[in-house]
């Protein structure tokens, strides 16, 4: 072998060995020769060796950082060249916008080149990404197609919620479709059109339209969107299919300096009051990126209702957005007025923070207020939201909260509650708020003051009222005054507002002091203990039991739906003594024995009222009372209480059963039923049946009363034995035997009348002495009477009629007419007496003093016998 062939081949070997070695070493010498071209303080990492496989070199990952932040990861990259073009892909391409800030600011050096001689320096080359992903977007990751060359620039973009088909020749990017999905979009956002790029690739299009359509969730109609400009100028462009008039219309100019939008015009004609405004935007230095853009602006919101018109201006900057650290200030003032609130506000403050997460903190003298009707019925007089130290985000609101509510119901009355507290991290469901509240008020429906305090929190789903202490003064309604109610907490009250598991339970105490009752009885203090469980504070059951000193313990279970509370009551049986205040002192009756039990159920609310039902039951009582006594008494009262108005009896009537009273004149067996409405009308009348007694011997009925009254009652006694009545009253003057019968139409409500038309009568013989006593002081004090008193010593009876009138001021005129025969001294005479008689009832009642009252009429009125009958 020739000297010159042996350096040839150990030239060749010595650069196979070379390359060799290169290849081996690739991922030591490659990042650092890519290092030259790279700006400062980034690098490139390869992760894995090297391999080539169907022609072409494949990485396992590549990694891109900018100081310490990783901008770019790309895994199983391949690089190739096919076709005359080269072939680029990768599995997975994942960029961080958040390391963009980590990049050193580029100095430009030398003359800028035209997107024309950018392009005229693309090699053909196809680029294919399986997947690619922008951080924190990666929402919108999809597959990505790049096809490059001198001419033509094409990209295919297809995601889940982004896909994009756009082609640029020269200057002219014509997008066939740029599709978004949102979850606030039922539909995808379609946008397209055609855009000019300018001449060097470094600034916005000279000219172009966009067009598309978009519907939102919160609006009925699809909206159509339109985006068109010339040179430095255009307008975006937004309206509601088929209303010529737009929505939004953004006028906007753009230069080296400033992108600036004047006069826009925006409507909400949705609202139950249209609202629309105005809005002017101005964005200085924005081509030096968006950390040293300088926003400033202006919106408003026009308003007309209650109280004129209302303007609210919000007042944006000077300050900046940025994607680290924003300073934005802001100013909220002026005046909102709809057509039944009015909303005042001065609001000055700070937008902080990240861009992808801003905060807004409100600076010291921020305050909204708000007046009007909150609800059907709720006049608002003022009410105050300071703000000062009040920060939002997305993770929730921190500071300290503040509400004070001043506000009056026609129906209701007046009140002022003030809340206070502290939230951290808080929003509905999610962080925590720790209050705690006061307020009082007048509840004018009840005769009322009421004053209300307590402590709670807000923890994620978990709503705490640990305290509560309200109370009134006193309850007055219809016919109940209840003296200082006041409710507290026994056990704190948890409300779950977890969907899956939602959940309300608390324990409570009710006391009061006396309840009076407008008919005179009284119920001694009470205690009410309950117990609230359920779903949530508009849907739960309770139970508990009221106890008043020996009466109770009650027990009492219901529920409450969020407009009805429901609820029933049991008084199980026990002494009826018990009850004793609850009769009026009027009646002088004292309750001596017996059992009563009751049931009831009721039901309250806003536009009904309270409503009751149910019965009460005594059995084998006994009363005394001063001038009598009462044993035996089985009383059974069904009803129904309802716009102030009782329903007695509703399914069955009120029943009385009476064994017997002890008086003067002893009754047995008295029944009586009693069945309609009290206060009574026309159309709902009250009806007193089945009256009847034994009384002296006889009987005393009365088949109905009827009120109100159109005819009289008629009140029946039968067989009433006239020996037992003169021993009741015990005159001395007179003796009778023998019994009547009679018939008293009875009138309750007549103008004049008690009894009109009344009789008596005899029913068989009846027999009359009188007392020797008084016989011969009659013949003493009137010589010409004396001779008749000898007929009148002792007389049988034959007949016996008396009609009798009662007027309403208790003066009784009786007609009489008797017929009978005296004997005296062995003969017998027949006698005829015609006689009227005045009284006033009540005074005779009163003095019960026949015999004198009687002594005194014969003196006046006895005559001579009008026919003698012979001697027996």
């Amino acid at each position: 072998m020739s000297r010159g062939l042996r350096r040839t081949l150990a030239a060749l070997l010595a650069l196979i060995l070379l390359l060799l070695g290169l290849l081996l070493t690739l991922t030591q010498w490659l990042p650092r020769l890519a290092g030259i071209w790279l700006p400062e303080n980034t690098r490139v990492e390869l992760n894995g060796s090297p391999r080539w496989h169907h022609g072409g070199v494949h990485f396992p990952a590549v990694r891109y950082l900018a100081g310490d932040c990783e901008l770019a990861t790309v895994k199983d990259v391949a690089l190739g060249w096919q076709d005359k073009r080269w072939q680029l892909s990768a599995q997975a391409v994942q960029l961080n916008s958040d390391c963009l800030q980590a990049l050193p600011q580029s100095e430009a050096s030398g003359a800028p080149r035209s997107l024309a001689e950018w392009q005229q320096m693309l090699p053909g080359a196809d680029i294919h990404l399986e997947q690619l992903s922008i951080l924190p977007w990666q929402q919108y990751a999809g597959r990505f197609d790049l096809s490059l060359d001198k001419t033509v620039q094409q990209l295919h973009y297809q995601g889940d919620n982004l896909q994009v088909d756009a082609r640029l020749q020269g200057q002219q990017l014509q997008i066939a479709q740029l599709q978004l999905s949102h979850p606030l979009l039922p539909k995808p956002l379609d946008l397209h059109g055609e855009l000019t790029l300018p001449t060097f690739a470094n600034g916005l299009p000279i000219a172009g339209e966009l067009s598309g359509d978009v519907n939102l969730a919160q609006w009925p109609q699809p909206l159509a969107v339109t985006l068109n400009w010339q040179q430095q100028q255009g307008t975006l462009v937004i309206n509601q299919q088929g209303d010529d008039q737009p929505l939004l219309q953004l006028p906007w100019q753009v230069d080296a300096q400033q992108i600036r939008i004047t006069q826009g015009h925006w409507r909400w004609p949705q609202a139950d009051q249209p609202l629309s405004g105005g809005l002017a935007l101005t964005l200085e230095h924005w081509q030096q990126g968006l950390e040293n853009t300088q926003v400033s602006g202006r919106f408003n919101l026009l308003t007309a209702g209650r109280g004129g018109k209302g303007n609210l201006v919000l007042s944006v900057g000077p300050g900046k957005l940025s994607l680290t650290d924003s300073a934005l200030p802001f100013q909220l003032t002026g005046e909102s007025k709809f057509a039944d609130l009015q909303l005042f506000g001065s609001m000055p403050g700070m937008l902080h923070g990240m861009l992808t997460d801003p905060q807004i903190t409100f600076k010291q003298g921020a305050l909204l207020r708000l007046r009007g009707r909150l609800l059907s019925t709720l006049e608002v007089d003022e009410a105050r939201w300071p703000l000062a130290g009040v920060t939002l985000a997305s993770r929730g609101i921190n500071g300290r909260l503040q509400a004070i509510l001043k506000a009056h119901d026609p129906n209701f009355g007046r009140f002022t509650l003030h809340l206070d507290g502290r939230a951290s991290d808080f929003w509905p469901d999610s962080g925590r708020w720790n209050w705690r509240y006061w307020g009082d008020g007048l509840m004018q429906p009840l005769n009322a003051k009421w004053d209300v305090k307590g402590t709670g929190s807000w923890q994620d789903t978990l709503i705490s009222l640990d305290t509560l202490n309200t109370g009134f003064d006193q309850l007055a309604y219809g016919m109940v005054q209840v003296d200082k109610p006041r409710l507290t907490l026994t056990a704190p009250v948890r409300w779950q507002r977890d969907v899956a598991h939602p959940a309300f339970n608390g324990g409570f105490t009710l006391k009061s002091g006396q309840t009076q009752f407008s008919y005179g009885g009284w119920l001694p203090p009470s205690e009410l203990r309950f117990e609230a469980k359920g779903s949530d504070p508009s849907r739960f059951i309770w139970r508990g039991q009221l106890t008043a000193e020996d009466i109770g313990p009650v027990r009492v279970h219901g529920r409450w739906d969020g407009e009805r509370l429901r609820g029933e009551a049991w008084w199980p049986a026990q002494s009826l003594a018990v009850f004793q205040p609850l009769l009026s002192s009027d009646l002088k009756m004292r309750i001596q024995s017996g059992e009563l039990r009751a049931q009831m159920a009721f039901s309250a609310a806003t536009q009904q009222g309270f409503e009751a039902g149910g019965f009460w039951e005594v059995k084998q009582g006994s009363v005394w009372m001063p001038d009598s006594e009462i044993n035996g008494i089985d009383f059974t009262l069904p009803f129904r209480l309802k716009d102030h108005q009782w329903q007695l009896g509703r399914r069955g009537p009120v029943s009385l059963r009476i064994a017997e009273v002890k008086n003067q004149f002893a009754l047995q067996n008295i029944t009586a039923d009693l069945q309609g409405h009290y206060p009574w009308q026309e159309r709902q009348p009250l009806t007193l049946s089945n009256v009847n007694l034994d009384l002296l011997g006889g009987h005393v009925s009365m088949p109905e009363l009827r009120m109100p009254q159109h005819e009289p009652a008629r009140v029946s006694l039968r067989e009433i034995d006239l020996s037992r009545l003169i021993t009741a009253i015990k005159p001395k003057q007179f003796a009778m035997s023998g019994k009547v019968n009679g018939e008293l139409p009875l009138w309750v409500n007549n103008p004049q009348w008690l009894i009109e038309k009344g009789w008596i009568a005899n029913s068989g013989p009846l027999t009359f002495r009188m007392d020797k006593d008084m016989a011969d002081a009659i013949v003493s004090n009137n010589f010409a009477a004396g001779a008749a008193m000898d007929w009148l010593r002792y007389m049988e009876i034959s007949r016996s009629w008396a009609t009798l009138d009662l007027d309403n001021f208790g003066n009784l005129t009786m007609q009489s007419e008797v017929k009978g025969t005296s004997q005296f001294s062995n003969r017998r005479q027949s006698i005829n007496l015609n006689y009227r008689h005045q009284e006033n009832l009540f005074q005779l009642w009163r003095s019960l003093r026949f015999g004198d009252n009687l002594q005194s009429w014969v003196e006046q009125n006895a005559t001579l016998p009008s026919k003698k009958d012979p001697q027996p």
